[in-house]
């Protein structure tokens, strides 16, 4: 059984960074119209993650002597917010910022944090995951991609899909089969850093409904890697990536992901002046459910930073996030077509409001599908 989160708030130190990002954000991103800002962390700009890296706003978490600030937690929880919240493109240095650097500092060797992790923070080196495959999609527990130890190394070979920025990344780490089979589940899995440079590595993009390409597939044709491409220790892949899903399935991103057309509309209410009860009611509404999940996000945050994998907790904020990011361009959407108003509603967040009902079925694929998900909840909760 999980213990009950308890509310906690943002430490004033960290609090003390909100006003500063927001400054920065006023001064370094243009007027952006909302359908673009709607794409934040698929956003993709190297240069605005390296301005990041230069405020020392990436690997905030990370050891000093590697680049990083080594503050806690919260301070990350609050510039991801921020940054979401203001719709900046995130995309570039999200993945390594949030997992990728986490992952070698906890699990790496010293010559592996020496190389990666000074680069993590200088936004100079973009990260993308290979967890998903064919028929295993968020089951990975059955992912064949297969690396067989040499003499000099690994030689890799499968494919992953749904891999987000592949096609734009440095590197990836990789959840593969060092040993044993599928059938064996947990047992035998490894996560390797691979350069995506390496010959006998094909990385194909996938055009969503929106025409914008995050999501790749790659093949692996007997990549030869080195030696020290492990991270951690053979066969402990399953431990490392589960302590890893939970950076992924708790932050901001599972919650605001659809934010920018909630604030474009509440704006556009508020200059309205006069709004009709079924929109006051569904605002309310909406509200009080981002309320209600930031405070279990945050609370997750203080479990993290003190160490702990509140796995089963992550897992049910990315669930029950994912229901609210989903519902948001449902509920406007429907105001909007059945409000005498509507069609004075600006460009602006009819475009964003297009471009988030078209993206956010991903939302329950992305992190973990809604039934993978649910099945970890109910044994966390002692259910199955």
């Amino acid at each position: 059984m999980i213990e009950p989160l308890a509310l906690v708030g943002v430490p004033a130190e960290d609090q003390a960074l909100r006003d500063e990002v927001r400054a920065f954000l006023q001064t370094t991103l243009p007027a952006v119209p909302a359908d673009v800002r709607a794409r934040s962390w698929m956003g993709f700009d190297a240069d605005f993650s390296r301005a990041l890296g230069r405020r020392g706003w990436l690997g905030l978490t990370l050891p000093r002597q590697y680049g990083g600030s080594e503050r806690g937690a919260f301070a990350r929880f609050v510039l991801a917010e921020e940054l979401l919240n203001a719709g900046a493109p995130v995309g570039a240095h999200w993945i390594a910022d949030r997992q990728s650097g986490p992952l070698i500092a906890a699990y790496g060797t010293a010559a592996q944090k020496a190389f990666y992790l000074p680069k993590i923070c200088r936004g100079e080196a973009f990260f993308c995951i290979g967890m998903s495959e064919p028929n295993a999609g968020s089951d990975l527990a059955s992912v064949r991609t297969r690396a067989e130890k040499t003499a000099h190394g690994w030689r890799l070979s499968g494919q992953k899909i749904w891999t987000t920025q592949a096609h734009r990344s440095h590197y990836m780490i990789a959840l593969v089969r060092t040993s044993g089979s599928a059938a064996e589940r947990h047992a035998g899995l490894s996560q390797l850093i691979i350069d995506l440079k390496l010959p006998g590595i094909t990385v194909r993009p996938i055009t969503d409904l929106a025409g914008d390409q995050h999501f790749c597939e790659v093949f692996f044709d007997n990549v030869e890697l080195a030696d020290d491409a492990l991270i951690g220790n053979e066969g402990s892949g399953w431990q490392q990536v589960t302590a890893e899903l939970a950076f992924e399935r708790s932050g901001p991103e599972r919650i605001y992901s659809s934010i920018v057309v909630l604030n474009e509309w509440i704006d556009l209410l508020r200059r309205r002046g006069h709004v009709r009860e079924p929109a006051r009611i569904a605002a309310g509404r909406l509200l009080a459910q981002l309320a209600t999940l930031r405070a279990m996000s945050v609370a997750i945050t203080a479990k993290l930073a003190a160490g702990q994998s509140p796995v089963t907790e992550a897992a049910l904020t990315k669930d029950l996030g994912t229901e609210f990011e989903q519902a948001i361009p449902i509920v406007i959407g429907d105001l909007l077509g059945s409000d005498a108003d509507g069609a004075a509603a600006p460009a602006e967040l009819l475009r964003a409001l297009a471009y988030v009902t078209h993206v956010a079925p991903s939302y329950s694929l992305r992190g973990g599908t809604r039934e993978i998900l649910r099945g970890m909840i109910a044994r966390g909760l002692g259910l199955r």
